[in-house]
């Protein structure tokens, strides 16, 4: 959802340079608004709460909120049934979604995403920006920023500080864990690849990016490291709430890791990422040619062959495919990244 909502504020950055002065309101999920909050295009921002997700009451009270505002036009994003229900129920003359089966039921106009970028960009961003065709806006360049306030750079700073942190040393952070274990390196083969970072950069310093509920899985990591590495990784250092997170990684030089929402918010901050593709995921999906100057990004298929059907078959077996994507393969590129970083 981070990454989704993060990169979907493009819109409304697209929407404001067309109508300076529309009112421009983002419905999302209130878990998500960390990474959006501030942001300088929103004029409201709608929050769906886990209780109008599990309460029908609070769902249809809070439809007939949105129906009250009158919207001239609603843009449905996620496209799943709830966000479809929610469009239909605005009344707004103009409704636009992804085309889907069913989609003549919700929308006025439905969008066709395209299978390959047409402008070097990620899909995900080309294909968010051809909702705003019946708008009359065209795609435009635009990737998705964070705002930060100075008191949160100044705090995150300091928490650095206090924990023994050099902010002149090289300061990664460290995507150590996916989303789920089908989106997650395995724990070797990561190991491996810090131990590579450690010895190219050896005063590098590494935060792990994990929750509490992922101790284990991030503590059989940081013990799979050889000493040298462990030495330089500061593991009870991270993040108690997003907010926190994104601001402790505005001070890293980098972000090294599994592909998910930490990547996309470290790209919004404007830091350099390697990212680690899970091999059942479509690399265009979510990198595009235009950011490999200040990116790099691996992918199973990168170094093997490696079909459409091995990624359908790498949704059932993620371990056997992540299990090929050894880190040899991906070590030359990784140290050419940090040698790369300044």
């Amino acid at each position: 959802m981070i990454g989704d909502v993060l990169t979907s504020s493009i819109l409304l950055e697209a929407l404001r340079a067309q109508y300076p002065d529309a009112q421009l309101d983002y419905l999302i999920n209130k878990s998500t608004f960390p990474v959006v909050a501030n942001h300088p295009a929103v004029d409201n921002f709608m929050l769906f709460t886990p209780e109008m997700d599990k309460t029908l009451s609070s769902f249809i009270t809070f439809i007939k909120h949105i129906r009250q505002q009158s919207y001239d036009a609603v843009i449905d994003v996620h496209g799943n049934l709830r966000s479809q229900l929610i469009t239909r129920r605005s009344g707004a003359p103009l409704r636009i979604g992804y085309k889907k089966k069913q989609s003549f039921l919700f929308y006025t106009r439905s969008i066709q995403r395209h299978k390959k970028p047409m402008h070097q960009y990620s899909l995900a961003i080309e294909n968010r920006m051809k909702l705003l065709e019946p708008l009359g806006v065209d795609f435009q360049p635009i990737n998705p920023s964070i705002y930060l306030q100075k008191e949160e750079i100044e705090t995150a700073a300091s928490f650095l500080r206090e924990h023994k942190l050099d902010l002149s040393h090289p300061l990664y952070m460290i995507g150590v864990l996916g989303s789920s274990a089908a989106k997650t390196y395995p724990t070797s083969y990561m190991a491996s690849l810090l131990n590579t970072i450690v010895e190219t950069k050896p005063n590098a310093q590494l935060l792990f990016n994990y929750i509490p509920s992922q101790l284990a899985e991030a503590s059989a990591i940081y013990n799979a490291c050889t000493s040298a590495t462990k030495k330089q990784i500061f593991f009870d250092v991270y993040g108690k709430s997003l907010r926190d997170f994104i601001a402790i990684t505005h001070h890293c030089d980098a972000l090294i890791g599994n592909e998910g929402g930490a990547v996309n918010m470290a790209k919004a901050l404007g830091k350099p990422t390697f990212i680690i593709f899970s091999p059942h995921l479509n690399k265009a999906n979510w990198f595009g040619d235009t950011e490999t100057t200040k990116h790099q990004a691996v992918h199973l298929s990168d170094f093997v062959d490696h079909n459409a059907a091995n990624v359908e078959q790498a949704k059932k077996e993620p371990e056997f495919y992540y299990l090929k994507f050894k880190p040899t393969f991906i070590q030359p590129k990784l140290t050419a990244f940090l040698s790369s970083l300044q």
